[in-house]
């Protein structure tokens, strides 16, 4: 697999690949795929519907390439694009650990989409800081024009690459995650209703939210771990709220057997960016030593199940569910 007139990268390459059906989907990526494995001894990692992932299977079987499978998607509507890129995150440093390059085929799910598409939008520039300076190669396959015209927009606008032929080219049409964002917003998650608790409060009483986030583990019926866990997390994101954005705070917590919500909301517009690409893809790439911002998002993510950060009239909400 070559790259034309784009220097090669140290780290992560993010690719578009235009596939209108599973056929052409399999013909365009088992080259690279090859080459792939061929020459850097690359592990293969699909994310991808079951037929295409047998005829990936098929098609390389005599190359000596070993395929595994990433997280299977729910179609639940509560795993955000930005959760997503978190999880894919951990389980693609976990697998290029030993310094061994991956590829990762992945594939566009219609049912995915939502009503606007936004999942596919906050998935791909999420996923350009969560997997930067991985060694990863990631062929995303989308078709040429998908049921909700942003989608298409959005892929072509972040994939800083294109596959044609065996080749990587430049794709002129790439933009930052920021400048994405901006221009194809997506939706905040889905309404909860009434939470089981709402408390107000400032940098001083940061025990009364670890207090009640505790309490709240316990009638979820989580382990003194996981219950310790989502208190940490929660108190990351809670003293960020209350350090960089607003001089009080709010926390609603919902609570159900087996799972817990909690959700910090602030008056200020950036509390807890640290300063980065774009507020709701904050904590999804680990801070650098120096770094004296920004580290508490990242925690916090790395805690819970599912974090989700999005700015409203009000303020900014952070979201974070965890389950026993």
């Amino acid at each position: 697999m070559q790259i034309n007139a784009v220097p090669r990268p140290p780290g992560f390459v993010h690719a578009l690949v235009h596939a209108d059906d599973p056929a052409e989907l399999v013909s365009q990526v088992v080259p690279p795929a090859t080459a792939a494995v061929r020459d850097t001894g690359a592990r293969l990692v699909v994310a991808v519907s079951e037929p295409v992932e047998q005829a990936l299977r098929d098609e390389l079987a005599g190359t000596g390439a070993r395929i595994e499978r990433l997280t299977t998607l729910t179609r639940s509507a509560r795993e955000s694009g930005q959760t997503v890129a978190a999880w894919r995150s951990r389980e693609l440093r976990a697998l290029a650990s030993p310094g061994k390059p991956v590829l990762v085929i992945a594939e566009h799910d219609p049912e995915l989409d939502g009503v606007d598409g936004g999942f596919w939008t906050e998935l791909e520039a999420a996923l350009n800081i969560s997997l930067n300076g991985l060694p990863v190669t990631q062929l995303c396959a989308y078709p040429r024009l998908p049921l909700h015209g942003a989608v298409g927009d959005a892929a072509l606008a972040n994939h800083p690459v294109r596959l044609r032929g065996e080749e990587l080219v430049a794709n002129p049409a790439h933009r930052p995650p920021a400048e994405v964002l901006a221009r194809w917003p997506f939706a905040p998650p889905h309404l909860l209703g009434p939470p089981d608790l709402r408390l107000r409060y400032n940098t001083f009483e940061l025990s009364r939210v670890r207090d009640a986030v505790e309490r709240a583990a316990r009638t979820c019926a989580f382990d003194p771990v996981r219950g310790e866990d989502m208190v940490q997390a929660v108190n990351e994101v809670a003293t960020n709220a209350v350090e960089h954005g607003s001089v009080e705070a709010g926390l609603s917590i919902w609570t159900s057997p087996g799972e817990l919500v909690c959700e910090v909301q602030d008056a200020g517009g950036d509390s807890t960016a640290g300063g980065g690409p774009a507020l709701p893809l904050i904590g999804l790439a680990p801070p650098h030593p120096s770094q004296p911002r920004g580290r508490g998002t990242w925690i916090a993510r790395q805690l819970c199940d599912s974090l989700h950060v999005w700015r409203g009239r009000e303020g900014t909400h952070v979201r974070l569910l965890a389950r026993s």
